[in-house]
């Protein structure tokens, strides 16, 4: 919306300042955090009138989240969504196909998210609707999404995929495996997130970490002479993304300074299943969808472990962790909650500069 006022700046100078990509994205974090800051508090205590209980606990889980979580309230994405949805449109240039894109995956995994909320709090219990369902919905959402994607480039770069570390090696899927690939990244990035929400702050500062990164990726692979220098490959349009991560980070601040321990809200299926999917979104957009398996390596762990315990336990009747999600594991060891976020954090910041390595080691 303010990227329109560049047209007036040959009246007013001032407004030339609406054209540069990395000042609309410092004015997006701090709008999505004062947004966040400003409505935070009444949402909360909104949800927490009408939850009543808050969000149902797991019995086999944890005693002590029985304990001590009992009555928190959940759907807090709801205040990330609004934040980002508000910043974006405010500071980024609507005319740009691609902020659209990641904003319909966004919204529609937090409307999917919210139902699910909305059905646990409904009925009290930890189970939402049709896992089957639920992700049907996610992955015919992300075909679409990819679908437009592929239609914004020409094949044979629109329908490949780059590989970290090799400057001229693309694999090309063609349109159908494209699309499947680029569906199963978002909606396996949606549920990733979302398996690694479970202690306070676990999951939004990761979130904040993987945006950031992926802000600096989007901004030079729509740059066409960083691109070139870095021997990246140049994705036209996609720069303006980096103000939608940039409200990625303002909110999940926000977020962060009611999640914390003690959170006072949990973000729910609502807030991590659509952050979740606008990082997969934003890393197939700028084809590097790979790097989001090392810059996102926290929520991959997170959601492997899921998979290894599940799959054990049919196969063998035998468990690999003493609980999954990873987190979780660690907690029946007696690692206190603090230490667990913390030291997820450090893991999270330092796949991050590998990630970042990606760009210049080719």
């Amino acid at each position: 919306m303010l990227y329109e006022l560049v047209g007036f700046s040959d009246q007013f100078g001032a407004f030339n300042v609406f054209r540069y990509i990395t000042f609309r994205t410092g004015g997006a974090i701090m709008t999505a955090l004062l947004f966040v800051f400003l409505f935070g508090p009444a949402l909360i205590k909104n949800l927490r009138v009408r939850q009543g209980k808050g969000q149902p606990i797991r019995a086999d889980g944890p005693q002590r989240h029985v304990l001590e979580k009992q009555g928190t309230p959940t759907m807090g994405g709801l205040m990330i969504l609004a934040a980002v949805f508000v910043s974006t449109l405010l500071w980024g240039n609507l005319r740009n196909p691609y902020v659209w894109v990641v904003l319909f995956v966004t919204l529609s995994y937090g409307l999917i998210g919210g139902y699910d909320d909305y059905l646990k709090v409904a009925k009290r219990t930890t189970a939402g609707f049709s896992g089957r369902i639920r992700l049907g919905l996610e992955l015919i959402i992300a075909a679409i999404a990819c679908a437009i994607f592929m239609s914004f480039g020409k094949e044979p770069f629109s329908t490949a995929i780059t590989v970290p570390f090799f400057k001229d090696i693309m694999i090309n899927f063609g349109a159908v495996f494209f699309i499947c690939f680029g569906a199963i990244v978002i909606a396996g990035a949606g549920n990733a997130v979302n398996l690694t929400d479970g202690l306070d702050g676990l999951a939004i500062v990761p979130v904040m970490i993987a945006s950031a990164t992926f802000g600096v990726i989007a901004y030079l692979v729509g740059h066409a002479t960083f691109s070139d220098y870095l021997q990246i490959h140049f994705v036209p349009g996609t720069s303006e993304l980096m103000v939608l991560c940039g409200a990625l980070v303002g909110s999940g601040l926000g977020f962060l300074w009611f999640n914390a321990p003690p959170a006072m809200i949990f973000m729910g299926d609502t807030g991590s299943l659509a952050l979740g999917g606008a990082l997969g979104a934003i890393a197939v957009a700028v084809k590097h969808e790979l790097v989001l398996g090392i810059v996102g390596g926290l929520f991959v762990l997170e959601a492997v472990s899921v998979i290894v315990q599940v799959a054990s336990f049919k196969l063998t009747g035998k468990r690999v962790f003493r609980m999954a999600p990873l987190h979780h594991h660690y907690e029946q060891k007696g690692w206190a909650e603090p230490t667990i976020v913390v030291r997820f954090w450090i893991i999270a910041v330092v796949l991050a500069l590998i990630g970042l390595s990606t760009l210049k080691l080719r």
